[in-house]
């Protein structure tokens, strides 16, 4: 058995917004100073944005891989032996979306939405947001017991 899903999300759009709030405005002021910072920012985020059109789990054999993409900056791997166990769970409002730290411990992975799928790992737990929660932990349980 192996398992590939994409979750596609508005993410991006997000980004791409917020850089075109932070550029136009600046540029409206005249002030070189603050037109040289919002499009830095604007730059930023445009070069970001393309990184989180879509969030992939899959299957590599011996370990488990999640990648944003298009545009690979961001991606990570776990070894299916590292795995402790494994349950659906959700995200707070406050873990959002996107890479970081959550405020329960851990590591969220999310692009879109608060269904989640809570790895528990040898060192450290990770929740992976995806909109196929069920799938993704039936098929994670039946890779570890195995």
């Amino acid at each position: 058995m192996t398992y590939a899903h994409t979750q596609k999300a508005p993410l991006c759009l997000l980004l791409y917004g917020i850089a075109l709030a932070s550029f136009v405005p600046a540029c409206a002021t005249g002030d070189l100073l603050a037109i040289y910072i919002a499009g830095s920012v604007a730059l930023l985020l445009m070069i970001l944005a393309p990184a989180f059109h879509h969030l992939t789990v899959i299957d590599q054999g011996d370990q488990l891989a999640i990648r944003f993409g298009p545009v690979p900056l961001f991606r990570r791997t776990v070894p299916y032996s590292d795995i402790d166990r494994v349950e659906i769970g959700r995200t707070l409002i406050l873990d959002g979306w996107g890479i970081h730290a959550s405020i329960r411990g851990g590591m969220v992975w999310n692009i879109w939405g608060r269904d989640c799928v809570v790895v528990y790992l040898k060192r450290g737990i990770l929740r992976i947001g995806t909109d196929d929660a069920e799938n993704l932990a039936r098929f994670l349980n039946q890779r570890i017991s195995a």
